[in-house]
């Protein structure tokens, strides 16, 4: 068994309202306090976006309490993986972390029925990056 502190990830979007929310929620569910989770956005909206909120329900993960909150350097300093998703050059960029630019759909402005494969996708993103970590599963 390692000694050594959890790893820290943070997933970057641009509102902190729907990719970068659904990340976090995922790797909180299936890694349980094993990673430290964060997420941000360099424009942050809001709230989440609801049809994100619906289509996380519908797989038993509620983040319908969760705000979006602003990217601050020292968020970024702090984790060992920067997950960006359409953040661009908002992101800042530190030697020594691990940055994945995950390209996919923005949810913003679309229905659950969109909403589902972005979901389905991030979904199996994250248990690529916990086999990765060799973080087991905890669902």
């Amino acid at each position: 068994m390692s000694t050594s502190a959890a790893p820290s990830v943070l997933f970057v979007c641009v509102h902190n309202a729907g990719r970068s929310q659904m990340g976090a929620a995922f790797l909180t569910h299936l890694a349980g306090d094993r990673v430290q989770v964060r997420s941000a956005g360099s424009a942050p909206a809001d709230a989440v976006n609801a049809a994100v909120v619906e289509a996380m329900a519908e797989v038993g993960i509620d983040i319908s309490a969760e705000t979006p909150k602003v990217l601050t350097v020292e968020a970024v300093q702090s984790s060992d993986v920067v997950i960006t998703m359409g953040c661009g050059d908002a992101c800042p960029y530190f030697p020594g972390k691990r940055y994945l630019d995950w390209k996919l759909a923005d949810p913003a402005g679309q229905g659950v029925a969109a909403v589902r494969p972005i979901r389905d996708e991030i979904e199996q993103r994250i248990r690529g990056l916990l086999t990765e970590l060799g973080i087991e599963t905890a669902a």
